[in-house]
């Protein structure tokens, strides 16, 4: 007779080294377009921070050039942001004049693949939403198992007292795993667009090329940006967060 009680335990062991190491894995794309740059950070309250981004799955670091010492004497070599904070970021800015010689030409090597991408950079981008999309049937195959350990399975009763556990595993698999294709932007990818940028109670407008766009955010490069109306325009790519930033137009 199986030992119902370690059959489930390992069940319940095996579905959260699943879920830790998807999560662990699991790291915004457009966020990772500017890692390692020197990127500048402007936050709904009109707070900047700038410094070289390092992006991980639970938020992402600013590392300063020199130490900071605030008014308090407090020396501070860093800023990060927690995932839970990402909803303060009205943009991530990468200043083209702020990168050195071999991040511009990392960079401008990008441009030249995302602008008017080939046939078979698209192809590539199709197979790329396919395997991604195709993910999402993962956890519906783990419902299903679980669902059917339930109702046959030796410690059947055992998996349904752990209904809670199980639920909260699920989601956060759900959350690591949630793909963002949208058909009406993905035809857009690698054209000129309008972004619709929301500051307070004011909209601007910013025509990029549109790289690519995730569950969080959108990412745009060769944008003409300024942070303040009465600063001087400067060449820069972004990226900003869905719920204040949207795609209007097609700019070509």
């Amino acid at each position: 007779m199986p030992d119902t009680f370690a059959i489930t335990v390992i069940f319940i062991i095996v579905v959260a080294v699943v879920v830790a190491f998807i999560k662990g894995r699991s790291r915004d794309k457009c966020l990772i377009d500017f890692s390692g740059n020197l990127v500048t950070i402007e936050e709904i309250t009109g707070k900047i921070i700038w410094g070289k981004l390092r992006v991980e799955s639970t938020g992402l670091e600013l590392d300063y050039s020199t130490k900071h010492k605030d008014k308090d004497g407090h020396e501070k070599k860093s800023y990060i942001l927690y995932k839970q904070e990402y909803p303060n970021i009205r943009a991530l800015i990468r200043y083209h004049d702020e990168l050195d010689e071999p991040s511009k030409k990392e960079r401008d090597e990008e441009l030249k693949k995302t602008y008017h991408p080939t046939a078979i950079r698209k192809l590539k981008r199709k197979i790329q939403n396919f395997f991604n999309t195709a993910r999402d049937s993962v956890l519906e195959a783990i419902n299903l198992l679980i669902g059917q350990a339930k109702r046959t399975a030796p410690g059947g009763a055992i998996l349904t007292s752990q209904d809670k556990s199980i639920s909260k595993m699920k989601q956060e698999l759900k959350v690591s795993m949630e793909t963002a294709y949208e058909p009406l932007l993905e035809r857009h990818i690698g054209k000129k667009v309008i972004l619709e940028l929301t500051k307070g109670d004011k909209i601007f407008e910013y025509q990029g090329i549109f790289k690519d766009y995730t569950v969080g955010f959108i990412e745009l490069m060769d944008v003409d940006y300024r942070i303040k109306e009465d600063q001087p325009v400067r060449k820069a790519d972004l990226v900003v967060p869905r719920g204040y930033g949207i795609i209007r137009h097609l700019g070509e």
